[in-house]
């Protein structure tokens, strides 16, 4: 499930440089965790932070890669891969997750609810 970008209500999570390249942080959006990747120097991607397959908010902590065409995080607990721009769990799709709009504004990070 994608968010709805034209009527998302947007919440500031950090600012840019706050985020390492090439990794995730987990952000409280509207009572909801959101793991926020930041790949290379300004793209971003935001899916739920929930990993069905463990039961256990820890998306966020997982490494960024790729799977043919796809960007993929991986679990950091059984290893499933999750598609950055769907939320697609590759391995299991009864445990896709949804997606979050995201963008940078002046240097700032928010996510849309």
């Amino acid at each position: 499930m994608h968010r709805d970008l034209i009527n998302a209500r947007w919440t500031s999570i950090c600012q840019l440089d706050a985020i390492v390249p090439n990794t995730g942080v987990c952000a409280l959006v509207n009572g909801e965790q959101v793991a926020v990747f930041r790949l290379g120097d300004e793209r971003l991607f935001a899916i739920d932070n929930y990993d069905g397959n463990a039961g256990a908010s820890v998306l966020s902590r997982g490494l960024l890669g790729s799977m043919g065409e796809r960007i993929v995080v991986a679990s950091p607990i059984y290893k499933q891969h999750f598609d950055l721009l769907t939320g697609d769990c590759l391995e299991a799709p009864e445990h896709s997750v949804a997606t979050w709009p995201v963008k940078v504004e002046n240097g700032q990070v928010w996510v849309g609810a």
